[in-house]
């Protein structure tokens, strides 16, 4: 019995680092074609709602995703960012934010601007002054053992303090990055004004040392760098698009009783056209 114990603790901290497995026999060239025109993307993974302690992982299958109490891997990168959604509207996904931003800093749309002085991120400002109309959230990219692209997890705001106490106690207070460590992700039942909702939790499993180290470094600051490329790209993608829709000239339509009119906007990625 001890031993079995004892080998399921030893599969379920040890880690394999990507560029470490045996057995891959394609090389970027097979992959070249396959991965032409496409544009890098990562799982994403959110905080439930409810106080449900699962969670959801998209799979192959859109239809059918994985479930799973806790998140275990190495957190290569994290970063700030914000959303400004109509009030009511936060976590409907089909409902595109007004305003965004993506290092938490600089945002765009309305009302955009510098986030820090923005009368939307200060405490107070929603409609019945209990907190923040702006959203703001660390996105967390999470690398699970032997697999070669992270998930991204978004926290919400209820969720930006344990982590902030979880990084300073697992790795500020000891000089250690956050890619040193093999972390544990939870989740906990929190309520407040009546209403009950998923809490992120954080253990460090164990720290990682030698060579183990040295090739998850590598990944790592390879892979930050290859993201705030991505954030800048997305950034000036977003901003493009909010300045060619303010300028717009409005439609011209004949007086022929067949047209329409759709109030809101239609995100393109997210909804479909109105038929």
């Amino acid at each position: 019995m001890y031993e079995q114990t004892n080998t399921m603790m030893e599969n379920k901290t040890s880690f394999q680092i990507p560029q470490l497995l045996d057995g891959d026999d394609f090389t970027s060239e097979d992959l070249a074609d396959d991965m032409e025109g496409l544009r890098l993307s990562f799982t994403r993974i959110k905080i439930p709602g409810g106080g449900h302690l699962q969670f959801e992982i998209p799979s192959g299958n859109p239809d059918v995703p994985d479930y799973a109490p806790y998140l275990e891997g190495v957190i290569l990168y994290s970063h700030n960012s914000n959303a400004y959604w109509p009030e009511g509207s936060e976590y409907d996904d089909n409902v595109p934010p007004f305003c965004q931003s993506f290092d938490g800093k600089q945002g765009y749309g309305e009302p955009g601007g510098v986030c820090a002085a923005c009368a939307f991120n200060q405490f107070g400002s929603t409609a019945n002054g209990s907190g923040k109309a702006c959203k703001n959230m660390r996105q967390i990219y999470l690398l699970r053992s032997g697999e070669y692209l992270p998930l991204q997890l978004s926290l919400p705001p209820t969720s930006l303090r344990p982590f902030n106490d979880f990084m300073n106690l697992a790795f500020v207070a000891r000089r250690r990055p956050s890619y040193s460590a093999i972390v544990e992700i939870g989740l906990k039942r929190a309520e407040s004004g009546g209403y009950t909702y998923s809490v992120a939790t954080f253990r460090k499993v164990r720290d990682l040392d030698g060579e183990d180290l040295a090739a998850v470094k590598s990944y790592s600051m390879n892979f930050k760098e290859q993201v705030k490329t991505l954030l800048v790209q997305r950034a000036e993608n977003y901003k493009s698009e909010v300045e060619e829709f303010a300028g717009a000239a409005p439609l011209e339509l004949a007086d022929n009783g067949d047209h329409f009119s759709y109030p809101g906007v239609i995100d393109g990625e997210r909804d479909e056209l109105p038929l």
